[in-house]
């Protein structure tokens, strides 16, 4: 489709029955313009209708059509500009199809489709296994062998089920494999709690900076996501979402009293409550931080978890931890979907749960030298460059001096490195002053990034105009 000939009426007909969901139509307006976006059936720089023209092609508010659009720009979806109207964010990679004809998910491109000799710090996981992951894939295949077994587990094998109520157990939270579910990674126990527990036009509290993952997640759900702390639990939202140990993107851990207070005002208001804690084993000093969930009980509080960041990103094992109601409702909703996870690696991460402890202190032996490395280096090639060291976690939180990330990311990528810049981390699109940088290269890979990101700053003057839209961050 040719953008700059897009009759407000093909838009009308591309938009379809957009307001037949429910919520309010601002949001299912928006959700029906991103997916034509994402989907590249509205391609890069293509022109939207003004507010007025296209509020009266739909019978709607001129009010309707401002909110979806502006919900989009803090998006990064589209961008609006006084004189030259609403047009869809360029891409900061040219857009590709599969051989199917299916545009690319512009969101995925650099999973989907990683660019040539560029290093990605966008994508914040591990890619080198640990040898007992490897053993533990072994002890897997054995106890498989003669095994007779459908395979079809909606909450997730039993063993681990019970694997995982134990390692709560341990660390303060009784347990039981009741309340435990298994899921293909993180992200997806996020999708499901979302579809649960998120009706369109329900607020949702994060914190701001936070993972942009999630943020997707409860877009998709048309959800208002909203900023906040643990005081405006107390307006009621459908659904918080906190990270309070190794947080990404700034690797900061919340203290106890913190926690207490967050917990407590979840259980005061009836507020559910999800606890991330996929980097929370990668803490540099001290143990592990306690849940949320030790410090009340109830219903409200759910604590998700994963084994990607700890041990290899390609190990699709993640899990929520919820009361016993809860998790048969979501597997009753994930067997809609894929009848449950694949059985082996399930099995495998049972052995690696038996050598935790070992496979913690490896990894995290590791990414403190990393982190050390990362920070010296940026402390002496890029001193104007601020940020605070992380305390655990794979990533720092970076704020330059002028100028927005967004705009000096298209100079770093010419320079080989891609960087996501802060406004993917904020509900609302703000932190455009702020990256996150991974620490997880090696330390000559990390020296060469930081080298490019350099000679990039050196010539950038801040007034190059960002035409990206945000890859996936993970």
């Amino acid at each position: 489709m040719n953008g700059a000939n897009l009759a407000d009426g093909d838009l009308v007909d591309l938009l379809g029955r957009w307001a037949s969901g429910r919520g309010p139509l601002y949001l299912l307006l928006a959700a029906r313009l991103r997916a034509l976006i994402d989907d590249g059936v509205l391609p890069p720089d293509q022109a939207l209708p003004p507010d007025r023209v296209l509020a009266r092609r739909l019978a709607v508010g001129r009010g309707t059509v401002v909110a979806a659009y502006d919900l989009l720009q803090q998006e990064g979806r589209v961008v609006r500009r006084q004189g030259s109207g609403t047009r869809v964010a360029a891409l900061e990679l040219p857009a590709t199809r599969a051989a199917d004809g299916v545009a690319a998910n512009p969101l995925l491109l650099h999973i989907l489709h990683p660019p040539d000799g560029v290093q990605l710090l966008t994508c914040a996981a591990p890619d080198d296994m640990p040898e007992a992951m490897f053993e533990a894939y072994e002890e897997a295949g054995a106890r498989l062998a003669g095994t007779r077994d459908l395979g079809y587990q909606p909450a997730g094998n039993p063993a681990l089920r019970t694997a995982l109520a134990a390692y709560y157990t341990g660390r303060g939270v009784p347990t039981t494999a009741e309340e435990i579910m298994v899921t293909t990674g993180a992200q997806q126990a996020l999708t499901l709690l979302a579809g649960l527990l998120v009706a369109p036009g329900d607020t949702v509290l994060t914190e701001a900076p936070t993972y942009p993952g999630a943020l997707e997640v409860f877009r998709h759900a048309a959800a208002v996501v909203r900023p906040g702390t643990a005081e405006n639990l107390r307006e009621r939202p459908a659904l918080g979402y906190f990270v309070p140990t190794s947080r990404n993107p700034d690797g900061a851990v919340m203290d106890h009293p913190a926690r207490r207070r967050l917990a407590a005002l979840a259980a005061e208001h009836d507020v559910p409550l999800i606890d991330d804690e996929v980097c929370a084993e990668l803490c540099f000093t001290g143990g592990t931080p306690p849940p949320l969930a030790s410090f009340e009980r109830g219903e409200h509080l759910i604590t998700v978890g994963s084994l990607s960041k700890l041990v290899w990103g390609g190990l699709r094992v993640g899990w929520i931890r919820a009361a016993a109601p809860l998790v048969s409702r979501l597997s009753r909703l994930r067997a809609v979907f894929d009848l449950g996870g694949e059985v082996f690696s399930q099995l495998a991460a049972v052995a690696l749960l038996r050598r935790l402890e070992e496979v913690r202190a490896a990894r995290v032996r590791t990414l403190r030298r990393r982190h050390d490395h990362l920070c010296a280096e940026l402390r002496e090639r890029l001193p104007s460059w601020e940020f605070e060291p992380a305390l655990g976690g794979q990533t720092i939180w970076v704020r330059i001096p002028h100028g927005d990330v967004e705009s000096f990311a298209q100079v770093a990528l010419r320079h080989g490195v891609a960087v996501p810049p802060g406004r993917s981390f904020d509900p609302l699109g703000g932190h455009a002053d702020r990256m996150r940088l991974h620490f997880l290269f090696p330390e000559d890979e990390l020296s060469r990034a930081v080298n490019n990101l350099a000679v990039a700053w050196a010539i950038f003057d801040g007034t190059e105009r960002p035409v990206s839209r945000h890859t996936l961050v993970v």
